[in-house]
């Protein structure tokens, strides 16, 4: 079943589309709610909410542009939601607590595995992790970033500035084990 065929099914309520929708597009937006969640129980919640947001909003979608980009979005705004209503977003983190150190190096080991990367990517502060998974991921300017999140652009760049010198700090240690 095409794209097409699933959205106009799931607008006239059929069960059996949604289901087909959800497995079909799950796995990948489960994947971006774990980028923004602190575990696995509130990265199925968002993706629960999410789906439902992406279901009472289908009849908006105009069928421009890439569908899974469209869900993408809702789910990464429902995402950032949770965010903002759920806990204290702290931006402006002291950076003594947190070990930040400017490097040169910016690479990332090979043979670093992905469930590694979620793991370093998951200790850094809510602040940081966010600017890098909007920007560096989600591909959202730090003009967008700084709308979404009611900060500056400065403040947007320097969280991303900051995520970046702490990840790669956090992966060259472990790279060293």
């Amino acid at each position: 079943m095409t794209n097409e065929q699933l959205i106009e099914n799931c607008l006239k309520g059929n069960a059996r589309a949604q289901k087909l929708l959800y497995d079909k597009f799950g796995p990948k937006l489960m994947g971006v709610c774990f980028r923004y969640a602190t575990n696995k129980q509130e990265a199925e919640d968002l993706l629960q909410d999410g789906f439902i947001k992406i279901f009472e909003k289908l009849d908006k979608y105009s069928g421009i542009g890439s569908f899974e980009g469209w869900m993408r979005r809702i789910v990464v705004n429902t995402a950032l939601d949770n965010i903002r209503k759920n806990k204290k977003f702290l931006l402006n983190t002291d950076l003594e607590t947190e070990g930040y150190k400017l490097s040169s190096n910016d690479f990332i080991e090979e043979r670093l595995a992905a469930k590694d990367l979620i793991k370093v990517l998951h200790s850094i502060p809510l602040g940081y992790k966010t600017v890098f998974n909007l920007y560096a991921i989600e591909g959202y300017s730090h003009k967008e970033i700084a709308e979404q999140l009611g900060v500056s652009t400065s403040t947007s760049k320097s969280q991303y500035s900051r995520a970046k010198a702490l990840l790669r700090e956090k992966i060259t240690k472990l790279n060293l084990k």
